[in-house]
């Protein structure tokens, strides 16, 4: 039998890890916040007897593990993949079928408004995926199940994809009060029936700027970064959006950075950028500013 490996990967949030796995997939995905809720998942009940383990969701293709911040993830992470690897290999099942998992039960979908008026965003009750997707048509949606369907009712343009939401970018031939509820029953229903949200073949929107951008970044652009990840990406994700940093260009001072999700052409990021960002980037890296410009990903 071959054996199974597990890899590690980042995600979007520092306390959270995903463990991808070549193995045993389950039918479906599971969310426990804690040793009780695990009654069906070996698995996760052993995770949950490490003190630092915080939140263990299971899906098809990876475990992902939200931690306390008590310890650091480079401290850990290797011991926890040497036990998830183990555990596939000794053929023993991520979930106990007989078992009703709390998880897979009372699936709630509620619309969030967003600045852009032509975004909606869909909040799920429990983590739907560990990192961040765009897709900007059907075909750029063939790694993402949930996304080709979506793309399949004729108002939809654009869908976004980050931990617990889905931002879905409408044509102007609807309007939300008209389409809203179709759409939130939809994802309720696709999602209670724990279907694949993402495929392991799907880049997400990090790898993706890494490998558009590859080469190491020069101090201020490793600066830039930290700023955007500490200070602006939270408060663009609780709209539905993302900012990605593109490129620092030393001569004119100018940074450039890539807008997605309920971000991309809302008509309030302009004044988003010149009052938020570049204020905030010239106030912390004096000197080294002057503008900061928007590409629309």
């Amino acid at each position: 039998m071959q054996s199974i490996s597990v890899s590690i990967q980042a995600t979007s949030n520092s306390s959270i890890i995903k463990f991808a796995h070549t193995g045993q997939i389950t039918n479906g995905s599971y969310e426990y916040n804690n040793i009780d809720d695990a009654k069906n998942s070996t698995l996760a009940q052993e995770l949950f007897h490490l003190p630092f383990v915080k939140k263990v969701f299971i899906s098809a293709n990876f475990v992902a593990i939200e931690k306390f911040d008590i310890v650091s993830w480079n401290d850990v992470q290797e011991e926890v993949r040497e036990q998830l690897e183990k555990y596939l290999n000794d053929g023993k099942s991520l979930i106990n079928s007989t078992s009703k998992s709390p998880s897979k039960t009372g699936i709630e979908i509620y619309a969030e408004t967003t600045p852009n008026p032509s975004v909606m965003k869909f909040v799920a009750n429990k983590m739907i995926v560990s990192q961040t997707f765009e897709f900007k048509n059907i075909d750029e949606a063939k790694d993402s199940p949930i996304s080709v369907e979506l793309f399949k009712f004729p108002f939809v343009k654009e869908v976004f994809i980050s931990e617990n939401y889905i931002s879905i970018t409408k044509y102007e031939m609807a309007e939300w009060s008209e389409i809203g509820q179709e759409i939130r029953g939809f994802l309720r229903e696709y999602i209670t029936k724990g279907k694949i949200i993402i495929s392991e073949k799907a880049a997400p929107i990090a790898e993706k700027i890494s490998k558009s951008n590859a080469g190491n970044y020069d101090e201020i652009s490793l600066q830039i970064i930290s700023i955007l990840d500490e200070y602006v990406k939270p408060a663009v994700a609780s709209d539905g959006g993302n900012i990605q940093f593109a490129s620092y260009e030393e001569d004119s001072k100018t940074v450039n950075v890539i807008l997605q999700g309920a971000c991309s052409g809302c008509p309030s990021s302009t004044i988003t950028l010149k009052n938020g960002i570049e204020t905030m980037l010239k106030q912390m890296i004096p000197n080294k500013i002057e503008n900061v410009i928007a590409i629309n990903g």
